[in-house]
């Protein structure tokens, strides 16, 4: 049986996929297998308490993947559960959550995330994605997979919102609509939610479980903690330096760096005492 969320700091390391099959950059499935592996391992040791794969720099997205890009992230997803005792989420971008239940269900993953859930948004690339909570619950219900956690996104990054209305009440809707957990971002990649809009969330939700989706880092997690029960988090605990005016601010070939990650869980932990 599907169980809640529970309130707590959860460091959820988001662990990109180079490109894959179809796209630009793809080199070959061990490549990328071993690439995630090395990312996987800087997550492990570091400390982080679980993981979400996501076809990151499959660019451009699209809202609903191809069959290829369904067939390799199941394969890379099962070899990463079969190589981790932490809990795996997934993210199929942009928003394809039949995919991500389905890689789920097969899998053994205890979450996905979907970017649209009750905010109606034009994305990025010019498409429009509507709103369609009661869809992904039934989907859900479809192929029996009630005990995979659904994470969702309200007013998203990389998207202009339709139905422009207060963050209150996007957080009720996706309450009221069944998401186990609710996910809060900035604008662009590697940008944080403005702490006041956190805070209006959280007022909204109550005890019920917030996310911060993009922005968290070693100066600022402090008071991201004060609000939200967890990060998603990976662009800060890459190497190197960041690329301007890109979607994805690190490089595909920039690994996620093992002592930044034990650096932001000391951080975390220090404010656990």
């Amino acid at each position: 049986m599907k169980q809640r969320l529970k309130a707590g700091n959860l460091i959820i390391g988001s662990l990109h996929f180079k490109p894959l099959l179809g796209y630009k950059g793809f080199t070959s499935i061990p490549d990328v297998l071993n690439t995630a592996l090395k990312d996987l391992r800087a997550f492990e040791q570091g400390g982080v308490n679980s993981i979400i794969v996501e076809n990151n720099y499959d660019i451009p997205h699209k809202t609903n993947v191809d069959p290829e890009t369904i067939a390799i992230m199941t394969y890379l997803t099962k070899k990463i559960i079969d190589n981790t005792k932490l809990p795996i989420g997934i993210s199929v971008l942009w928003n394809d959550y039949k995919a991500a239940l389905s890689i789920a269900k097969v899998c053994g993953a205890k979450f996905i995330r979907i970017p649209v859930f009750v905010d109606s948004v034009k994305n990025k690339y010019n498409e429009t994605i509507l709103a369609n909570p009661k869809d992904v619950i039934e989907y859900r219900k479809k192929i029996k997979a009630e005990d995979i956690l659904i994470f969702t996104d309200i007013q998203v990054k990389h998207a202009t919102i339709l139905n422009e209305r207060p963050i209150s009440e996007s957080v009720k809707d996706a309450i009221e609509n069944k998401s186990d957990a609710i996910i809060i971002t900035g604008k662009w990649t590697g940008d944080a939610p403005p702490i006041d809009q956190l805070k209006q969330a959280r007022d909204s939700a109550r005890d019920f479980p917030i996310l911060v989706g993009s922005g968290a880092n070693e100066e600022n997690i402090t008071n991201i903690l004060q609000y939200a029960n967890g990060v998603i988090v990976s662009t800060s605990l890459k190497e190197g330096s960041t690329i301007e005016n890109e979607i994805n601010i690190k490089s595909v070939d920039q690994r996620v760096d093992n002592q930044q990650v034990r650096n932001f869980i000391q951080k975390v932990k220090n404010e656990r005492t």
